[in-house]
């Protein structure tokens, strides 16, 4: 009882917003994760947070107490600096496919814990299990092994890293509490100081496909995240990344798979191969590195320990990956210039036909997904597909062409260039 009517001040303290003091912040966290406090009480301590918001010095104390909860990955020691990359997510975006192999061929070692498909955005992890054979849930004694031998892991954290961030983040996606920019930004942090790296890039997305919408939002976020990674001495930069229009040609996970191949194959999209290398170049400077992340992708040394990870993560690489069928096409209405490609629709499109979850309980289908047959800019004639709807034989397309209805429009002349990198946040 005494934990609960601890509790009930809490919720009321930071209601009328007062700020708690840190052994308060510890005392709800850990009261919550050893069942002392309800799930009812810890939603209404979440939702008056959504309206006060968290001091730093709260927010620092959250991200401790998460980060604290359980235990952390023991990489011990390593040749190279331990770098990592997050991502806030957005539509088709596959660039720690490609960025984190690349990092390890450049002598970096990369434990990336990474997540699954959120709404209309995909998830790396489900990227990744399109590949037959590899498995994301691994425990931290075998992620720690894939780092030693490969260089880099692609991995859910497993029970033991951070396990009240964990109920957190479930807590937060049922009572409509994940949008908040505090309790966004100590999630992230605190799964990446259980990691233990010593280098960490944020990519902040910002447009339709994205979390974020709002420019000044997604600033915000970028800069309390890198503040808040130096309190755990990690040094830390932000990138405001544009996600208007998807990144790539691919959305959907086997389709995405694909394209990262070619990428790191040397080929790739060029907006996708612009903004793996702009962040392999800031992860280098992070880490005080000197190398040429683009020979590594032209010469395969990316694309090899690639190959290596999926091996050791018990994938099967020359298998082919389950790709679906061509169902429809959306063509263009007339003769000029795309001047919109909606990310949002287009992610909507793909999550209709099955690449992201309905339910957390419910599997993705790899074969699910949209190819953009032309960007932004590009001069399209009238008739000529744009989009293709990819999906398995017999499924019906039309809820996706539903949501691609506006996704599209095409105008008289080209739109003006958008740079990807819409802003940098200095290190912390």
């Amino acid at each position: 009882m005494a934990a609960a009517r601890a509790a009930v001040e809490l919720i009321a303290d930071k209601r009328q917003g007062r700020s708690l003091p840190p052994e308060e912040i510890h005392q709800l966290v850990d009261g919550y994760l050893h069942d002392q406090i309800s799930e009812a009480q810890m939603a209404s301590w979440l939702m008056a947070v959504c309206w006060r918001g968290l001091s730093q010095p709260e927010l620092q104390a959250l991200t401790v107490s998460m980060a604290t909860s359980g235990s952390r990955l023991r990489l011990g020691r390593l040749p190279g600096p331990t770098v990592d990359k997050h991502s806030t997510g957005g539509v088709g975006d596959k660039v720690s496919l490609v960025l984190v192999p690349l990092m390890a061929a450049l002598g970096c070692y990369v434990p990336q814990l990474s997540g699954r498909a959120l709404g209309a955005t995909g998830g790396t992890l489900d990227k990744l299990e399109s590949i037959p054979g590899v498995c994301c849930d691994l425990s931290s004694s075998e992620i720690v092994r894939v780092v030693r031998e490969v260089g880099c892991v692609i991995a859910a954290a497993s029970p033991d890293l951070a396990p009240a961030d964990r109920r957190l983040y479930a807590l937060r996606d049922s009572t409509a509490t994940v949008s908040s920019l505090p309790l966004i930004a100590s999630s992230i942090v605190s799964k990446k100081v259980a990691e233990g790296v010593q280098c960490l890039l944020f990519d902040v997305k910002v447009g339709s496909g994205a979390l974020m919408p709002d420019p000044d939002e997604a600033r915000r976020l970028a800069a309390t995240l890198t503040q808040l990674a130096s309190g755990f001495q990690i040094r830390s930069s932000a990138m405001v990344t544009a996600m208007n229009q998807p990144l790539g040609r691919a959305v959907g996970n086997s389709l995405e798979v694909k394209e990262a191949l070619d990428t790191l194959s040397g080929s790739g999209p060029h907006d996708l191969r612009e903004l793996v290398l702009a962040e392999a170049n800031e992860l280098l400077r992070l880490s005080g590195q000197k190398a040429d992340p683009s020979a590594a992708l032209e010469g395969g040394a990316a694309r090899e320990r690639f190959t290596a990870m999926v091996r050791a993560q018990g994938g099967d690489p020359s298998l082919p990956l389950p790709l679906g069928v061509r169902l429809a096409t959306l063509d263009a209405p007339r003769m000029g210039f795309l001047s919109r490609l909606d990310a949002g629709a287009i992610g909507l499109a793909a999550w209709r036909l099955g690449s992201g979850h309905r339910a957390p309980s419910e599997r993705v289908d790899p074969a699910a997904g949209i190819i953009c047959l032309s960007k932004e800019g590009e001069a399209v004639e009238r008739g000529q597909p744009l989009l293709e709807v990819w999906g398995r034989p017999g499924q019906d397309p039309q809820p996706a062409l539903l949501a691609l209805q506006h996704a599209v429009r095409v105008g008289n002349s080209p739109p003006q260039p958008r740079p990807l990198v819409l802003e940098q946040v200095a290190s912390a």
